[in-house]
């Protein structure tokens, strides 16, 4: 039956993908991030839906008649440079196979991004956007947090598998990620319903990051909590609000979990910590020889660290999107992703700075706000989480991208033009004067 229902879901948008190429961004979003067919369990479950939609959306960006125009900004060239590098770096990749097979992965994820630029330039169209992701991965944290409730936290929270967030910290980090943007719906909402349906889903999906019982998602959990009160224009009661639920999520964790999250103090005790330092070394140590081009991608391998690694036995993946990009971009490489993130910080902090005293333009000043706390979670929790080429991160620089252009054309159109005009007569009053005292 659910194999029926996504197949009829997703064949029955097509038609309207094809007259409307962003109702395509949505179904897109929608598959890659619920990955609703992994939880069926007959012939829809190794389809390729996300093959299908890209063909139909290609075909009717390609076709319609449409306005796009791509929005050039210090972010989109500092991503593109970024890209263009990774075209490099597989070409020249260690382990040329495995950095095809992510390769093919990677250049879809800026395809579309692309795509979003070009034709998601509106705010109805972007808070579609938020609504499909939100609905997307929160399912999950709703799911897994009515998990944890019914029972007692004792078991881990993972996504649905085959999917990218198909364990426990990839969850987490999506989840971390997810949290403040269903803040920003639930500021936008006008119905209560809504509003308190929003709230409980909070809640729910922070029990569920915390019993992923990832280390790297309850840091970032934690830092991403203090932003976003710090963000909040109610910034004293939702810190009440937290403060008052912490320990209500806490006393449904067992004794196993706060042993697992006291190791974050005794790494040098884990063997899995230790682990992810040798696999930090080895990624150095390619940089090093490699400080241009790195490895490319795949070049986390165990044929690989028996060359670099310190403990050539002790295999691990990158388990940090700063030393993944470093490992397999080069310090070139992690450069420019670290530039891609300040710059779009940074332009979320302009979106904020000049929307503050404009009312109609205070969708923007949230979702600017709440986008920043995602960033800020993603930050923590990739330090020890290896999603460096996460789509989530993508669409929301591009996101940030176009709300940037959106407000500083509304700016330009809103801002009065008489203090201009007032100079220009006062330019002409003083030329005339100065002629007629010539001719005195």
């Amino acid at each position: 039956m659910r194999d029926i229902l996504i197949f009829m879901l997703v064949f029955g948008s097509l038609p309207f993908i094809v007259k409307r190429p962003y109702v395509g961004i949505l179904v897109w979003f929608w598959l890659s991030f619920m990955s609703p067919h992994r939880l069926s369990w007959g012939f829809a479950y190794d389809f390729p839906f996300s093959a299908v939609v890209a063909v139909v959306l290609l075909t009717s960006v390609l076709l319609s008649r449409e306005p796009k125009q791509m929005t050039w900004s210090s972010v989109t060239v500092v991503w593109a440079l970024f890209f263009v590098l990774t075209i490099i770096t597989t070409l020249m990749a260690l382990m040329p196979e495995d950095a095809v097979m992510e390769w093919s992965r990677w250049w879809k994820i800026n395809l579309v991004s692309l795509i979003v630029l070009l034709i998601m330039g509106q705010r109805e169209r972007l808070h579609l956007l938020i609504w499909v992701i939100v609905l997307s991965l929160g399912f999950y944290g709703v799911k897994g947090g009515i998990f944890s409730l019914t029972t007692g936290g004792k078991y881990m929270v993972i996504g649905p598998p085959g999917s990218f967030i198909d364990d426990n910290t990839n969850l987490g980090l999506a989840l971390v990620m997810t949290l403040p943007l269903m803040r920003y719906l639930q500021l936008e909402a006008e119905k209560s319903w809504v509003k308190w349906g929003l709230f409980g889903a909070m809640g729910l999906t922070s029990l569920a990051i915390i019993t992923t019982q990832s280390r790297g998602a309850f840091l970032g959990f934690a830092a991403m909590a203090v932003f976003l009160i710090i963000k909040s224009k109610n910034w004293f009661r939702i810190g009440i609000v937290v403060l008052a639920l912490t320990p209500i999520l806490f006393s449904f964790m067992p004794d196993a979990w706060f042993t697992k999250m006291e190791t974050i103090q005794t790494f040098e005790d884990d063997g899995s910590a230790l682990g992810r330092i040798n696999a930090w070394y080895f990624a150095f140590n390619i940089a090093v020889e490699r400080p241009i081009i790195g490895g490319g991608f795949g070049t986390f391998d165990p044929k690989l660290f028996l060359l670099y690694a310190p403990d050539p036995e002790d295999f691990h993946d990158a388990h940090s999107i700063y030393f993944e990009v470093l490992g397999e971009q080069g310090f070139v490489g992690l450069g420019l992703f670290l530039l891609l993130g300040i710059l779009t910080y940074r332009s979320a902090s302009w979106i904020i700075r000049n929307t503050k005293k404009h009312p109609d333009l205070m969708w923007a000043n949230n979702l600017a706000a709440m986008i920043q706390v995602s960033l800020i979670g993603y930050a923590i929790c990739g330090a020890f989480l290896g999603l460096a080429y996460f789509d989530f991160l993508y669409v929301l620089i591009a996101i940030i991208v176009l709300i940037r252009k959106i407000v500083a054309d509304e700016l330009a159109v809103t801002i009065p033009q008489e203090p201009i005009e007032s100079q220009e007569s006062l330019n002409k009053t003083l030329a005339v004067r100065h002629h007629a005292r010539g001719r005195s």
